[in-house]
């Protein structure tokens, strides 16, 4: 269930991105044929409210600001966006379904061994989902060869469960870091272009190299957004996982005091 929620997610998410850019490309050619009609047409009076008005304007300004920033370069800013989201909602989900109550867990746990002994509360850590119950299955699953062994077995599946818990991390780290660099190569291939068009027309035109600039600094922008978004959602990430781990840390010293207590009561 949990794999397919992912899949589910990231299948979304590239589903979402790859439409938005095509959607926006299909409707900044429309846009431009228009434009090119009503330049030719008369003026005729436009009656829009003032919300309505600066919708739109809001909305054209970014499509209009996604072209201007080159396609080449925004494309990528636009898929670091895309694939760093949809790891970020893969890792909450799967963290998210990982949290358990370890309070009403541990409660169960010890009812079971003073009704059914050790398999009636591997039972209970069978039909719990979460890391913890997985900890808790594997030191009750060498509770016969002794407590140091149960210790060291729940120490052990810990750090894997660890592991588990931070799969993805890097590759969102990546795209952080990747999204700016990105925006500031964009840049200097447009200052690059500013200069040549300077270069092409032998004297410098303030127009032309404020519009180059202008330019070549909306994809540096682009990418600082989208590292700052990523790494929001990174935070979080960060935060829920030492939440899940403290919680594992405190539930297993909690599981081996209850195992103590059943020992010395056998």
């Amino acid at each position: 269930m949990k794999k397919l929620f992912a899949f589910l997610a990231v299948f979304g998410m590239l589903t979402f991105g790859a439409s938005a850019t095509f959607a926006q490309q299909d409707e900044a050619t429309a846009e431009t044929k228009t434009e090119q009609v009503t330049e030719k047409a008369p003026a005729v009076e436009q009656v829009a409210t003032a919300d309505g008005a600066e919708e739109v304007g809001i909305h054209k300004q970014i499509k209009s600001k996604f072209i201007e920033g080159g396609a080449v370069f925004m494309s990528f800013v636009l898929l670091a966006l895309i694939f760093g989201l949809a790891l970020c909602i893969e890792r909450i989900i799967y963290l998210n379904l990982a949290s358990t109550n370890t309070k009403k867990l541990l409660q169960n746990i010890e009812n079971a061994l003073q009704d059914g002994g050790v398999e009636a509360a591997k039972e209970v850590c069978r039909n719990t989902r979460g890391p913890v119950a997985s900890i808790f299955y594997q030191g009750l699953d060498r509770f016969d060869e002794g407590l140091d062994v149960v210790e060291k077995s729940v120490v052990s599946y810990g750090s894997v469960q660890m592991g588990l818990l931070e799969k993805g991390l890097t590759w969102i780290s990546l795209f952080i870091a990747v999204a700016p660099m990105l925006g500031f190569m964009g840049t200097v291939i447009g200052m690059i272009d500013a200069f040549d068009s300077i270069q092409a027309m032998g004297d410098i035109s303030a127009s032309a190299v404020a519009g180059g600039i202008k330019v070549a600094l909306i994809t540096t922008v682009s990418g600082l957004i989208v590292a700052i978004i990523l790494q929001v959602f990174y935070n979080y990430i960060v935060s829920k996982i030492d939440g899940i781990v403290n919680t594992m840390e405190d539930a297993s010293i909690s599981l081996l005091d209850i195992l103590v207590k059943y020992n010395l009561k056998k």
